[in-house]
């Protein structure tokens, strides 16, 4: 008796994808970088800055201790930048592959370090001070002055990691910057900018490391450096997203 088997039956509805433009991707990115901007100086701007007494760590623990509520939403804040920048570093590539997929996966690769990896395992030296000023266990085995010494190399450590996030951040704005120089979606002064940023920022890594003298000066020009470059180009992003939205091209490897 022959028998036949089954064929598969074929559906012939077509399959809806959903793309997003580029503009939308662009202003997405912005809003991202703007939300890093409130977090991040948030957390370094007035938690620590009101917190953190330079060279008293006995002042310091006690501000902690007695501000601990302010001092945990520093770190909450601080980790809600560091996972927008994660999104943002892949969101540039998207933006900027066009240009050069290795170069654009260089940048974000760089940015991912500098932040996402390296800040927030930085964060633990943070909570790791806090632990120490009221945690009851070590309370029982260290002096009141031995827990705010340990509390406070904890705290100066945290600087220190930001700083070597800083070299991998500052090598990634340069980065950055060419690619939005060559780019068609961006103006290129853009991208000038941001190379000035990565010139601060690089300036404050290396001078605090090899003449920590000159630390305060390139603190001050990483700040103004930075601020203009990346705030300009994240309220570009958000305005008007992208200069152009140019028909798709054969990307550049």
């Amino acid at each position: 008796m022959a028998t036949t088997t089954a064929e598969p039956v074929e559906s012939h509805r077509p399959h809806r994808v959903r793309t997003v433009s580029t503009r939308t991707i662009a202003r997405i990115t912005g809003l991202l970088y703007v939300l890093i901007f409130v977090t991040a100086g948030f957390s370094e701007g007035f938690v620590r800055a009101t917190l953190i007494v330079p060279g008293d760590a006995t002042a310091t623990a006690a501000n902690i201790v007695a501000s601990e509520g302010l001092f945990r939403l520093g770190v909450v804040s601080d980790l809600i930048a560091f996972s927008a920048d994660a999104v943002v570093a892949v969101l540039l590539y998207v933006l900027l592959r066009p240009v050069s997929r290795t170069l654009a996966l260089v940048a974000a690769a760089l940015r991912l370090v500098a932040h996402p990896a390296i800040a927030s395992i930085n964060m633990l030296n943070q909570f790791m001070a806090l632990q120490l000023l009221t945690a009851p266990e070590y309370q029982a085995v260290f002096t009141p002055e031995q827990l705010d010494a340990l509390a406070f190399l904890l705290l100066t450590a945290h600087g220190y990691g930001y700083l070597i996030g800083g070299i991998f951040f500052g090598f990634h704005l340069l980065v950055l910057g060419y690619l939005l120089y060559q780019s068609e979606l961006f103006p290129a002064i853009l991208g000038g900018l941001i190379v000035l940023a990565a010139v601060g920022y690089l300036t404050e890594s290396f001078v605090f490391f090899l003449v920590p003298t000159y630390e305060p000066i390139a603190s001050t020009i990483v700040l103004v450096t930075a601020v203009i470059g990346e705030m300009v180009l994240a309220l570009y992003l958000v305005v008007r997203g992208v200069r152009t939205q140019p028909p798709a091209t054969s990307e550049v490897a």
